[in-house]
């Protein structure tokens, strides 16, 4: 007997929101004696806490900036905003699974809005 779980919804979020939103969650539990916090979501505090850059609303406003850029999609907008790339080197390798690359004015464009927010 196979038991499957179903996927009910699905949301990019950046380290940063993923931070706020596990912040929220370490609090509901510090403030219940009887929870301790696993292991799995103290490394997930951990982690976020060492890699999230920029505060939540920041992360979110790049994320819309480069999404109205026509060589960005969500997903990839939500990995350079977790990233922030300073160079076309570091730019190329979050493009680097894609099926297209881009120019070289075209990275300048995405590291230039990167660089507002850095």
């Amino acid at each position: 007997m196979t038991i499957f779980k179903e996927k009910l919804d699905e949301e990019y979020v950046t380290t940063s929101e993923a931070k706020e939103i596990l912040v929220e969650i370490e609090d509901e539990r510090a403030a219940d004696e009887d929870r301790d916090l696993r292991y799995e979501l103290a490394r997930a505090i951990e982690h976020v806490n060492r890699f999230a850059d920029l505060d939540p609303d920041e992360s979110r406003e790049l994320v819309e900036e480069l999404t109205e850029l026509d060589q960005v999609d969500l997903p990839t907008a939500v990995k350079i905003t977790d990233l922030l790339p300073e160079d076309r080197t570091e730019l190329r390798s979050v493009f680097a699974q894609e099926r297209y690359s881009l120019d070289g004015e075209e990275l300048d464009e995405i590291l230039d809005v990167v660089a507002k927010y850095a």
